[in-house]
């Protein structure tokens, strides 16, 4: 009787521990895929989203809007508008937004445009050169979006600007 005591500990024990290296095991492998998908948050939350949105109803008359090109422009996929004032519209990391334009040069006597938007989270910076003068002014450039975390992102600009 005292062997088989002795026998039915050590095989609950060796089953104790088997068990443990599982656990430990899986604990792993979770930590692992809970890593891997840290990884994959960190990567997106640098990253600043620029979508596409709707002409602003509260544009009345003079304008600039611009889409990322020439087609996505065609397509009224714009990315930026401001009503040549003081009013830029963007929508970015899912939210439309209305911010103050800071400056923003005259586009009648200069070749190039040049922009400057600040919002409590995003800097932005518009530039571009006139490409074609009918009616409206046409530009082609880029659009640099600061975040304070230190995320840019730069995309190019194709749109136009006028009365």
């Amino acid at each position: 009787m005292r062997y088989l005591i002795i026998f039915f500990s050590a095989f609950l024990l060796t089953a104790c521990k088997k068990d443990k290296e599982t656990v430990s095991g899986a604990v792993s492998k979770d930590s692992m895929a809970t890593v891997h998908d840290s990884t994959k948050v960190n990567a997106s939350a640098g990253k600043i989203l620029i979508e596409p949105f709707p002409f602003p109803k509260e544009i009345k008359e003079c304008s600039c809007y611009f889409a990322k090109n020439k087609a996505d422009f065609e397509a009224e996929k714009y990315i930026y508008a401001d009503d040549a004032g003081k009013t830029a519209y963007m929508k970015l990391d899912g939210k439309r937004l209305a911010m103050n334009l800071i400056s923003s040069s005259d586009m009648e006597a200069d070749e190039e445009l040049s922009k400057e938007i600040e919002s409590g989270d995003y800097k932005i910076s518009v530039k571009g050169k006139k490409i074609k003068k009918e009616e409206a002014l046409l530009f082609e450039g880029t659009m640099t979006i600061e975040k304070p975390d230190g995320s840019i992102e730069t995309t190019p600009i194709y749109g136009e600007c006028g009365c």
